[in-house]
């Protein structure tokens, strides 16, 4: 018997045998499970499987990391022990809804909608940490930027950060199309949606405040002001969702002949004239509003703000409630030009790699374990926490409180020190790009913070729990 598939008949007992398997699918590094039962899954047996580098639970699916390459040979004798059919991501997902309550399900509609459009945001946050570094005074320089000195690099400042500032400007149009999609829709038409409400004829977002009269259409006596969302986030949500059901109601209506000459423009027309007349209103005084509570916590209480969120980050992780934030930045960022949570979402996955890597130190003579404390804890420090959280921290306990520690200590600092990322970039060792210069000393030493101190509370920890 091949070992792949000696460890494919181990995974299934522990996850309480193929009758507990609704439905199976797999990742790039991780199988997907939806079961009847979690409460059935043998965690202890599970993990002590050679290949199983971790396990968890997350929006209604329980899974299993294996790792790349090798994920797909176990999946496939997987299929041919227990002879349930080959399932997509969707249908996992399906499956796995059926289970989750409304908050979950909510969370879960947010981070299918911001999670497809992250490569783009998290490149354009790269490209401007670039222009950042470029443009800023002081950092080659006293008081003046490396392009200030060398003026021929001027041009490719300037062409970076137009690059750079794409995705941001013309964020509800990314939105939009990945909105409408979630919600059953064309995505085309959701793009078009998107960008109708950043069109240049309208009144841009960021000036309107200053603006000294706001341009209005006149609909058979109601003024509608035209206004753009550009950096809105709930705006082009809504009008996402109200788009999607208008088509679909449509389409189940209107006979296939017709669809292409009335669908579409029934639905962009009808959601554009609520959009800009009420829900773009609506939402733009509900986000300023959010916007406002935000930047209040933080200027009232800096460090509480930046204990809490510093410190549950990672517990919100497991819940998926993680997602539900990076609207919040976005928001942030295309209202006040900065945001000054992401920060310590970056400090937070510092620190659960610093941890894991910790606990190589402590079990160097467990080669599984010390190999998967090695690659988790490089993951985390480049962005990528899951497999240091589910495969190391979580499962040992102390190492993830240690993290949290540290995490809450550096967000207490660097809350107190305002620091803001100009964009989201890589959560991890590399985001100091994305952070604004005029921060950088600081959020380096954030960035010492979380890299020591859960090293040294995890090696502190082990000895206390061995004595």
């Amino acid at each position: 018997m091949s070992d792949n598939r000696k460890s494919a008949e181990q995974i299934v007992d522990a996850v309480g045998g193929k009758d507990n398997i609704a439905a199976a699918t797999h990742c790039v590094t991780r199988l997907r499970f939806a079961l009847k039962d979690e409460d059935k899954v043998d965690k202890e047996k599970l993990e002590d499987i050679d290949l199983v580098k971790g396990s968890f639970s997350a929006n209604g699916q329980f899974q299993v990391v294996i790792g790349q390459g090798t994920v797909d040979k176990v999946y496939n004798e997987m299929v041919d022990i227990t002879g349930i059919g080959r399932a997509s991501k969707e249908e996992i997902k399906t499956a796995a809804a059926e289970k989750l309550n409304p908050l979950q399900k909510a969370i879960k509609t947010l981070a299918d909608i911001f999670i497809p459009i992250l490569p783009a945001i998290v490149t354009a946050g790269l490209l401007m940490g670039i222009n950042n570094i470029m443009t800023a005074p002081d950092i080659f320089f006293d008081d003046q930027s490396f392009v200030d000195v060398y003026e021929n690099w001027a041009g490719l400042a300037g062409m970076i950060n137009l690059i750079a500032n794409t995705a941001f400007v013309f964020l509800p149009g990314l939105i939009g199309w990945s909105a409408v999609n979630r919600f059953g829709g064309s995505p085309l038409l959701g793009i078009v949606l998107g960008l109708m409400l950043v069109h240049p004829d309208l009144l841009n977002a960021w000036t309107y405040g200053a603006a000294e009269e706001v341009p209005t259409w006149n609909l058979f006596g109601l003024e509608v002001q035209q206004v753009g969302y550009q950096g809105q986030v709930l705006p082009v949500l809504v009008a996402s969702y109200v788009l999607a059901r208008i088509e679909i109601f449509l389409r189940k209506r209107i006979a296939d002949g017709f669809q292409l000459l009335t669908v579409a423009p029934i639905a962009l027309l009808v959601t554009g004239s609520l959009s800009f007349i009420a829900i773009g209103p609506i939402t733009f005084y509900i986000g300023n509003l959010i916007t406002d509570g935000v930047v209040g916590i933080f200027d009232a209480a800096p460090a509480i703000g930046g204990l809490v969120y510093g410190g549950l980050y990672a517990p919100l992780v497991i819940t998926g409630m993680h997602h539900t934030f990076l609207a919040v930045d976005l928001q942030l960022i295309g209202t006040i030009g900065g945001t000054f949570l992401w920060p310590m979402v970056a400090l937070s996955n510092i620190a659960q790699g610093s941890a894991a890597f910790a606990m190589m130190i402590i079990h160097r003579k467990n080669d599984k374990l010390k190999g998967l404390a090695l690659t988790s804890s490089i993951s985390a420090w480049l962005g990528v926490t899951e497999p240091a959280m589910f495969g190391v921290n979580l499962r040992y306990r102390y190492p993830f409180f240690a993290a949290i520690i540290g995490s809450a200590i550096a967000g207490i600092f660097i809350a107190m020190n305002a620091v803001q990322a100009a964009s989201i970039g890589v959560g991890g060792l590399p985001a100091i790009f994305s952070i604004m210069a005029e921060y950088w000393g600081v959020f380096f030493i954030g960035m010492v913070i979380v890299l020591i101190v859960p090293f040294v509370l995890t090696m502190i920890f082990a000895r206390v729990k061995k004595a």
